[in-house]
């Protein structure tokens, strides 16, 4: 026969309903917390998310969202003119981390993190970093453009490469800089055209760039903007790729490509804001081949048709970058046409 509970005593039942109303009083005060654990980032953009450069900053952003690690929303295609307004907009929002581009917008993107102080700012920039809370960042991929210059320099027939680009800024201009010394490595002789369009994203443009030089002679194409491959593909030459890997869309054309790999520069970002150090500083050398964040894509489908030689060469080269015995100069400088 079960035993009757003894009757609790009023002062007990008091005590039971206290530590009732603490627990659940912690647990509401709990919640805020675990909401706010996730840091939120905006990522904000003046081209499609797809275009190459764009697109590397979102997929490292996007990995550490499936992670779990961050709250990420983004806005794309805004325009120079609005930049400011979304800036703010994110920052009103509550947004602790944001990244973009600030290479048209320079002042305006400064001038914004100045008025916000304690949301951080990584943004794309050829500036310098500004106390306290702005820091840059750039796709410092000059080491696998070199590799990629030797490739062109290699499999180039006629010993004439062609080169188009968005802007002649100082991230573009130190990736053709460097493919060009490398091309120049293995064909002391090699010829260049260089032509800018001025746009980010405009592949018509950059494909009738593309066809100028492929008339003149240009067997080999350097595609830092997109449409250029799709020149090469339709006069059946090939093309080096930057950025991003094409070769599953261009099989014939595009022998190889410096890749850009924005993880170790957002990471690292995250963990600052997260851990109250992030701080004004330049995240350029987190996209060197030493930190992970670049690399010399596969040869794919050309695996077999670079010359033995020059695959040699080029690992060699390659593994002289990672051990620090060899080091591809940093040249800011508009690169030039050479062809006669």
């Amino acid at each position: 026969m079960p035993v009757a509970a003894a009757p609790s005593s009023p002062s007990s039942a008091l005590r039971r309903l206290t530590l009732g109303l603490v627990a659940a009083g912690l647990a509401a005060l709990a919640l805020p917390a675990a909401a706010q654990a996730k840091l939120k980032v905006a990522g904000i953009y003046t081209v499609p998310v797809e275009q190459q450069w764009v697109s590397r900053i979102n997929k490292a952003l996007k990995a550490a969202e499936a992670r779990g690690e961050i709250e990420y929303a983004f806005s794309e295609n805004v325009s120079n003119a609005d930049y400011e307004r979304v800036m703010r907009q994110y920052a009103e929002r509550g947004y602790g981390l944001l990244v973009g581009e600030a290479f048209a917008v320079e002042a305006a993107a400064r001038k914004v993190a100045r008025d916000y102080p304690k949301t951080a700012f990584l943004m794309g920039s050829s500036g310098k970093p500004a106390a306290p809370n702005f820091a840059v960042f750039d796709n410092y991929i000059q080491e696998p453009a070199f590799l990629t210059g030797m490739i062109a320099g290699g499999v180039s027939k006629s010993g004439k490469i062609g080169l188009v680009g968005g802007f002649p800024i100082p991230e573009v201009n130190r990736l053709m800089n460097a493919f060009m010394a490398g091309a120049k490595e293995i064909n002391p002789k090699a010829e260049f055209t260089v032509s800018f369009i001025n746009s980010w994203f405009d592949p018509p443009k950059a494909k009738e760039a593309a066809f100028a030089m492929i008339d003149k002679g240009a067997d080999v194409m350097y595609a830092e903007r997109f449409g250029v491959s799709d020149a090469a593909k339709e006069r059946k030459v090939l093309a080096i790729g930057n950025v991003i890997d094409t070769q599953a869309q261009y099989p014939d054309t595009v022998v190889a490509s410096a890749l850009w790999h924005m993880e170790p520069s957002i990471d690292a970002a995250i963990k600052a804001v997260k851990g109250n150090a992030f701080k004004a500083e330049d995240y350029g050398p987190f996209s060197m081949m030493k930190h992970k964040g670049s690399s010399l894509s596969a040869l794919g489908t050309f695996e077999k048709k670079v010359p033995a030689d020059i695959v040699a060469k080029v690992r060699a080269k390659e593994k002289a970058i990672l051990d620090g015995s060899f080091t591809v100069k940093v040249d800011d400088g508009q690169p030039k046409s050479t062809s006669k």
